[in-house]
């Protein structure tokens, strides 16, 4: 016959064996997690690459007269390159060359020190309503957001994706405080959640904010979503300026 004592010293055992494993199974559950979440996010990648390859290889090919003509305009009404190119921030900080049609005079960027005082989105974004270096052509490009196509080869060689946060300039980013900085943990993209509900009429605070919940719901369904709400987006031509 045990005394209590035993009895107390017997339960005392069988209860910090059961902590023993329950801490076991917690810690195992834990590590399951992360390997489904790994896996979950390495497919995901490889569907996003593949998604971004065939869609921008395509659309490419498709508006290629498109791409031509609006070439030809731009040559037309002013003097300067047809393309403008400038160093933006990719994923994890990585600059790469970024790609778009001129939509300014030739010499937009030495005038550029001229407009700051007019800066808009909280001093970190330079973006001005009616910029007067844009010419006419311009102006018809941005609305719609021709001006952008030249970037499907940016999606093409890996510096993008078709959704993601918007590429920013090295100034920029310098200017960034550590939670805006989260924004850079995401492959940028064409288009994204504030790009489909307010373009450059959301405060750039509030971008980041969209960005990183973009971040947090990454899916080929969402950005399914994202690509056809981007549609409706550019015919209107909200907050393009």
């Amino acid at each position: 016959m045990l005394n209590r004592q035993e009895l107390i010293e017997i339960q005392a055992v069988q209860y910090f064996k059961s902590e023993h494993n329950n801490r076991k199974v917690r810690e195992l559950l834990i590590k399951e997690r992360i390997v489904l979440r790994c896996c979950y996010t390495a497919g995901y990648s490889v569907v996003k690459r593949c998604m971004d390859v065939c869609v921008s290889s395509l659309v490419l090919l498709l508006i290629l007269p498109v791409l031509l003509l609006v070439a030809l305009l731009i040559r037309l009404e002013s003097a300067g390159s047809v393309l403008f190119s400038q160093t933006r921030i990719g994923l994890n900080g990585r600059p790469f060359r970024f790609w778009k049609f001129r939509s300014m005079r030739f010499d937009a960027e030495q005038t550029k020190s001229q407009l700051m005082a007019k800066v808009m989105s909280n001093g970190i974004r330079f973006k001005l309503k009616k910029d007067p270096r844009i010419t006419k052509v311009g102006a018809v490009i941005r609305k719609f957001s021709i001006d952008e196509l030249p970037q499907l080869w940016n999606v093409l060689i890996g510096d993008m994706s078709l959704v993601g946060p918007r590429p920013a300039l090295p100034s920029e980013v310098e200017a960034y405080t550590q939670s805006d900085k989260q924004r850079l943990g995401v492959m940028p993209g064409i288009t994204c959640i504030w790009q489909v509900t307010g373009r450059s009429d959301i405060p750039f605070k509030q971008q980041v904010s969209l960005d990183v919940q973009y971040k947090l719901s990454q899916s080929v369904l969402h950005d399914i979503k994202l690509l056809l709400l981007t549609i409706p987006a550019v015919v209107l031509g909200k907050g393009a300026y």
